[in-house]
């Protein structure tokens, strides 16, 4: 049974309750970084856990991670209660009204993460802007970005350079002032009165995946090699990729198919067709304009 330091979760839920005050969806976390509430579905076998997919919540129980975030204090209040163990709170990231991205550059791996930071900036042509960043018991660095309301950046762990993860939709950022078996993470000095920034234009494509490549001879491709016709076929692909998508990710291959529409001077052309796919797939017509629309703000164009 987890040993409970009172101290320390009552600390934890005051700043959680601060936090949510500025509108940062939180659960509590244990000493381990992880969510302090386990899933009321993990016995495998029990009669009452939900057929089909993941249950995120539905069921009205606590347990669910991520899903349980709020900034109501009455829920936070009961998720800390039914965590008297907690020393630690997750804020919850990709959610409204902050949209928060996480950069976490990690110590541990070995890596220089601010320089590999520094480099893609260089070569992208970016600028991280003074923003919130924490500072881990490891010595490691969380910087706030937020983004589109739009858009839905990934979780990747090492996927935009080596020591370098991601925390989007679906992830969870330590609080500061959350205890861990390694420490406290704090806020980093001169921090403490900053917002979340935008996330550069530029690292925010970075941070979306790539489409998946066509095989040679597969259905829609042809057999034409991969350099003939390409930028004909292009439109049809990125059409595609948008086609394709499935629930949680028709934003974000939207926004991503939309900046490589624009980047390479088909926006204009393809602009009806992204959104008569993206409408195909579920989004809604404003959702599906919208979307565009910070693609193309967004987006440098060929000259």
């Amino acid at each position: 049974m987890a040993t409970i330091d009172r101290q320390a979760t009552t600390m934890a839920l005051a700043h959680a309750l601060s936090a949510a005050e500025r509108g940062l969806a939180v659960i509590p976390l244990s000493r381990t970084k992880l969510p302090a509430l386990r899933s009321p579905h993990r016995d495998r076998s029990a009669p009452d856990r939900p057929a089909g997919p993941p249950c995120h919540g539905e069921c009205g129980r606590f347990g669910h991670g991520v899903y349980d975030a709020s900034t109501d204090p009455r829920r936070i209040r009961a998720l800390f209660a039914a965590a008297p163990w907690a020393t630690g709170y997750g804020i919850a990231c990709g959610l409204p009204p902050h949209h928060l991205i996480g950069v976490d550059l990690d110590t541990k791996s070995g890596t220089d993460s601010t320089t590999a930071l520094r480099e893609l900036a260089l070569r992208h042509l970016f600028t991280i802007p003074p923003t919130v960043v924490i500072v881990t018991p490891s010595g490691g660095r969380h910087l706030w970005l937020t983004g589109p309301p739009d858009v839905a950046v990934p979780n990747s762990a090492s996927r935009l350079a080596p020591g370098i993860d991601i925390r989007g939709a679906g992830g969870y950022l330590v609080g500061p002032g959350s205890r861990t078996d390694h420490g406290v993470y704090e806020t980093a000095p001169g921090a403490a009165h900053l917002s979340p920034a935008p996330c550069p234009s530029p690292l925010l494509r970075l941070l979306l995946p790539p489409p998946r490549p066509h095989r040679a001879g597969s259905p829609g491709t042809g057999s034409h090699p991969p350099d003939a016709h390409a930028r004909a076929h292009q439109g049809d692909g990125l059409i595609q990729f948008v086609l394709t998508a499935h629930t949680g990710q028709r934003n974000t291959r939207l926004f991503w198919a939309a900046c490589r529409a624009y980047e390479n001077g088909l926006g204009p052309a393809l602009t009806a067709a992204l959104i008569d796919a993206a409408v195909h797939t579920g989004l809604t017509l404003r959702e599906a304009r919208s979307t565009v629309a910070s693609a193309a703000r967004m987006t440098p164009r060929r000259t």
